[in-house]
């Protein structure tokens, strides 16, 4: 959730954009359930698993917007939003990748990227700064990556529905995982100007 700094951050718990995201964060277990339900004898449940991918998306845009348009931007729904964001690629590469429709090596590069970005926030508070927040650049790899998971999940089948969701979903991919590398370092960037700032000062 990209907030200006300009706006008023509380502390409260119980708002709308807050139980979003909490709703969001609820629904990880569900999908990685509906989507692995083939892999253990259970019936196919992709479509169940696109709803809750789809409510993921729309409640990803609007907690934010509601957070900012009734001054509901709160320290924990800056940590929640990113949170569930990751905690929805991290289940959706597993899900994917176990069901062989990602490639392992698409999966090793995003969760690369993850562990970079982990590296980051653990020199950040060696340092005494709060994780990084998320960006428009960030915000737009992670809008990119999840269109196109429920598109390549649409595209393990047959027929022409499954043709174009695999043309769309992989330029999605692609797109997204690039974006995704490109906010990872910028990251990093802004990590080691912080940290050579702070040696500058000592």
């Amino acid at each position: 959730m990209e907030v200006q700094e300009t706006r008023v951050q509380t502390d409260r718990v119980l708002t709308i954009p807050n139980m979003l995201s909490m709703a969001r964060l609820v629904g990880v277990p569900l999908f990685l359930w509906l989507i692995l339900r083939p892999e253990f004898g259970g019936p196919k449940s992709d479509g169940w698993a696109l709803l809750v991918l789809a409510f993921s998306g729309v409640s990803d845009y609007l907690d934010g917007k509601l957070a900012r348009r009734w001054n509901q931007v709160s320290s924990l729904g800056r940590l929640l939003d990113p949170a569930a964001d990751r905690l929805y690629i991290l289940s959706t590469l597993v899900g994917l990748t176990w069901r062989d429709i990602l490639p392992l090596w698409l999966t090793a590069v995003l969760l690369a990227r993850e562990l970079v970005l982990l590296v980051m926030v653990g020199i950040l508070r060696r340092h005494g700064y709060p994780p990084p927040q998320v960006n428009f650049l960030g915000k737009a790899a992670t809008f990119n990556l999840m269109y196109a998971f429920p598109l390549l999940l649409l595209s393990d089948g047959t027929g022409w529905i499954s043709s174009l969701a695999a043309i769309f979903g992989w330029a999605f991919a692609g797109w997204g995982t690039t974006l995704y590398w490109w906010a990872g370092v910028l990251y990093v960037v802004q990590v080691r100007r912080l940290v050579r700032a702070d040696t500058v000062a000592d």
